[in-house]
């Protein structure tokens, strides 16, 4: 009994052995290089005002990845993440910050292969990799001084407008409409200047169904059979 035990867990030693050996030599891989762009569509609904640290996020691929004959990661492939960092909007017009953790993305036969990416696409992405939709009061007080001339400018024009109908009277109504516009500009960018000083900076939100260009930081090896 002992005997035919040893036989066949030899036996089935050098099958699998064997087995390993071919599953070794059939596989390869194939290399996605560094600064590859990955099309990504959210499958959650993502944002500083409700998300937290930690929170998890699915992803699937929208542009299949291919080398040569052989599909590397074909459309639909799943890339895992989590937000590892929000700093909520505060007062003075500061914007809040998103953070994001590609972790991994799953190949067509089910491996994980780790993951360094960074969005590459975005309102505005700020130099540590933070997504944001506004920074602060400074930025807050340039768009209403462009915001106050814009209305000086149209003010401007609309009295220079006139003299299409009235020929000569625009050296009236031009000074005139200036002259307001000016005012009504200044008063513009010192109440909302004022306001912005008690209002919160913006949200960032990433909807479900958005699509979000993600570069590649690292290059990753895929196993292709």
């Amino acid at each position: 009994m002992k005997k035919l035990i040893t036989v066949l867990l030899t036996l089935f030693f050098i099958s699998n052995t064997a087995f390993a050996g071919t599953f070794k030599a059939d596989a390869k891989t194939k290399r996605i290089p560094a600064g590859t762009v990955f099309q990504l569509e959210f499958l959650q609904a993502v944002s500083t005002f409700s998300g937290c640290e930690g929170d998890s996020f699915t992803a699937t691929l929208k542009n299949e990845l291919a080398s040569g004959v052989n599909v590397i990661l074909p459309t639909g492939s799943v890339v895992r993440g989590s937000v590892s960092k929000v700093n909520t909007a505060k007062r003075f017009s500061r914007g809040a910050k998103l953070y994001l953790d590609f972790d991994h993305v799953v190949t067509p036969n089910g491996r994980q292969i780790p993951l360094d990416m960074a969005v590459c696409q975005f309102d505005n992405i700020y130099m540590d990799g933070a997504l944001y939709k506004n920074l602060g009061y400074g930025e807050a007080l340039k768009k209403n001084y462009e915001k106050g001339v814009e209305i000086t400018k149209n003010a401007t024009n609309y009295g220079l407008r006139a003299g299409d109908s009235a020929p000569g009277i625009q050296y009236l109504t031009a000074p005139v409409c200036a002259i307001g516009g000016f005012i009504g500009g200044v008063g513009y960018w010192i109440g909302d200047s004022v306001a912005d000083m008690f209002r919160k900076g913006e949200d960032v939100y990433i909807n479900k169904g958005d699509i979000l260009s993600v570069k590649l930081l690292n290059p990753i090896d895929v196993p292709v059979y």
